[in-house]
């Protein structure tokens, strides 16, 4: 397992070299944050296909952008942020029509579908999942940075282009909207918990 400084060094490494055309150098790059890109896409997506879609488009951007990143600073957010404006693109520009199809669905969350007893983790990931898809764009954001993808506070203020004290702030008020929705959509969330 790589420390957070010598996946810095590694990264920095890598993009040099991938700046110069070293193709090997960028590959490597992206094998290494490809599954945090895609998991990202996929949280705020909630398609397979278009995840994998926008993931190859941050990508292709970011080779681009490359000459132009500050290397003093990590990488893994700056991909983030770059994922995470087009996601929300793709969001936006599905169409006016599909919105009310969209807001329609969204108003009753997804039935929990378990085979077996309503126990194990992967009830509830799939629980929480569908209470963090119940919170405003901006608070499933920073829960999804900060939970599902790990990032410290400056990490996810660097994918999010704020500032830490925002993500502090927006974290706690994220937070205290779950706990409201696990409350009173999901209880029985709550209550495995605390079994």
């Amino acid at each position: 397992m790589q420390l957070a400084g010598e996946s810095f060094l590694n990264d920095a490494h890598l993009i040099d070299r991938a700046r110069r055309g070293d193709e090997a150098a960028w590959e490597e790059l992206v094998r290494e944050h490809q599954a945090a890109i895609f998991r990202l896409a996929y949280l705020m997506l909630a398609s397979a296909s278009d995840a994998e879609d926008t993931a190859q488009e941050a990508f292709i951007r970011a080779v681009r952008g490359l000459k132009d990143f500050d290397e003093t600073r990590p990488l893994r957010p700056w991909l983030l942020s770059i994922v995470a404006n087009l996601a929300r693109n793709r969001r936006r520009s599905i169409g006016r029509y599909l919105q009310a199809i969209t807001r329609a669905g969204r108003a009753e969350p997804e039935p929990v579908t378990f085979l077996g007893e309503r126990s194990g983790q992967h009830w509830e990931a799939q629980t929480l999942w569908q209470a963090v898809r119940r919170l405003p764009r901006i608070d499933q954001e920073i829960i999804y940075l900060r939970y599902f993808l790990d990032l410290s506070e400056s990490e996810t203020a660097g994918a999010l282009h704020v500032a830490p004290g925002t993500v502090k702030s927006r974290h706690h008020r994220a937070m205290s909207r779950l706990r409201a929705i696990v409350d009173t959509e999901f209880p029985a969330l709550r209550e495995e918990r605390e079994a």
